[in-house]
């Protein structure tokens, strides 16, 4: 018996028993499984079934999803499946919300329906509960055998492991940490397993000044990985043997390490206690400028640039230092390479850095300051044009004769008419006044016509 069985008007009908006997379904029940029943057990909500597979990465297992399944007009698993005159079957919710729309065909064949009344599909309904309830019962069996192996692991590490023994040393406790790390990085349940069997006060006791960067990298990226940390592990964190730690790894160590350290220190930063001179470390501020550099990792130099960012806002002195070690032309020079999503934070922090002298100096004397902020306007967001124009308002009033020139020669005249012109908020468009009426103070008339590209008409 073929699996489809075709229907005078050109669609077709599932054949169940030939599709689970040659097992694209999956098969028949299986020991354990939760459709071959519970025990009398209020079984899982099919939807709240798939919603957590997919928040797993498990929405399958190791089989993809039946094609018989999917929803041909949303594309996802069914959960209440309903058959039209053609044969086609569909999501409830969204082959109604087809025919609210007035339309009498069938969404898949285009066929004219001679009767628009969906017709439940009780039989795959069953189908897909019993298939998802299978990979839900194998998904919590792995949760459980990975929930239990982190927290054997976190034992061995403590030296609280049953038969006792003494805590893991060496080659072992990286091996240790680095399988630990492993599973934290691609169960995410798994982080809550290593919380309740204290792997957070482990992780925080492993970090010090004799820790090697081995230990240290490996712990580093399990307290990033999602694992809670409450008030006393930030606390105990902040310690100044740990911060410098945290340093040293962020100067010496691999780039995944760095990376990681950097959003440590930004998730200590969000906690009340924290004290901003913490971050007024200038080995700390030169490790976060090479990282934002390294333009072969986009995900530290997005990191870096967010890490500077919070330091500008909590902690004023700081600025200074960032200024001191050539943080202004080094991010005006990257400014055009800067993915779209780096441009902002990086923007804010030339703009917090304008605030203190040394700043406003450095944006003045770098080459390229009005060339690529002049580039920016108009072309990400309004944020960023409003960043640039503060940028050029800085240098243009610092040295008018010199900058207002220059500003119009590389484009400023017309991006100022276009901002002005935009949709821009009020407050931008008289920001943009402003600094057109001082460029046209430092040159002529005929000179700024010309330098804007104005028409006769305009003129």
């Amino acid at each position: 018996m073929p699996q489809y069985q075709e229907l005078p008007c050109g669609g077709q009908v599932l054949d169940i028993d030939t599709a689970l006997k040659d097992g694209i379904l999956g098969g028949g029940p299986e020991l354990g499984d939760a459709a071959a029943g519970d025990g009398g057990k209020q079984p899982v909500e099919l939807r709240k079934m798939m919603d957590e597979l997919d928040a797993a990465g498990d929405g399958g297992g190791d089989e993809a999803v039946p094609a018989v399944f999917i929803c041909p007009i949303s594309l996802e698993p069914m959960v209440d499946p309903v058959t039209l005159c053609t044969g086609q079957t569909y999501e409830s919710a969204n082959i109604s919300r087809w025919l609210a729309l007035g339309h009498r065909t069938c969404p898949t064949t285009m066929q004219e329906l001679w009767d628009v009344t969906p017709i439940p599909n009780t039989t795959l309904r069953q189908l897909i509960a019993a298939w998802f309830s299978r990979r839900y019962t194998r998904f919590k069996k792995r949760s459980a055998d990975f929930h239990g192996r982190a927290a054997e692991l976190v034992h061995a590490l403590r030296g609280t492991a049953v038969p006792k023994r003494q805590p893991l040393k060496g080659q072992a406790r990286v091996a240790a940490l680095r399988e630990l790390r492993s599973l934290a990085a691609a169960h995410q349940s798994v982080t809550k397993a290593i919380a309740e069997a204290g792997g957070v006060g482990l992780l925080t006791s492993l970090l010090g000044p004799f820790t090697s960067h081995a230990v240290g990298s490996e712990a580093v990226a399990i307290l990033v990985s999602g694992v809670p940390l409450d008030a006393d592990a930030k606390a105990a964190l902040m310690q100044p043997a740990k911060v410098s730690l945290l340093v040293d790894m962020l100067n010496e160590g691999a780039v995944d390490t760095k990376i990681n350290c950097v959003r440590l220190i930004r998730i200590l930063m969000e906690e009340k206690g924290f004290r901003p001179d913490t971050v007024a470390s200038l080995s700390l501020l030169v490790g976060v400028m090479r990282l934002v550099r390294d333009k072969r990792h986009p995900d530290g130099v997005a990191a870096g640039l967010e890490l500077l960012n919070s330091i500008c806002a909590v902690h004023k002195p700081a600025r200074s230092l960032i200024v001191s070690i050539g943080a202004v032309p080094q991010l005006v020079e990257l400014l055009p390479e800067l993915t779209t999503e780096c441009v902002e934070p990086a923007l804010d922090i030339l703009d917090a850095l304008a605030a203190v002298p040394e700043g406003r100096i450095a944006l003045k004397d770098c080459p390229r300051t009005i060339t690529n902020a002049v580039r920016l306007l108009m072309r990400v967001s309004e944020a960023c044009t409003r960043r640039a124009l503060s940028m050029l308002w800085v240098v243009c009033r610092m040295a008018p004769e010199e900058c207002a020139p220059a500003a119009l020669d590389a484009g400023l005249g017309a991006k100022l008419l276009l901002v002005i012109q935009s949709g821009c908020g009020p407050e931008l468009k008289q920001q943009a006044s402003e600094l057109l009426k001082l460029c046209t103070m430092n040159c002529t008339s005929t000179v700024f016509i010309s330098k804007c590209k104005l028409t006769k008409t305009i003129q």
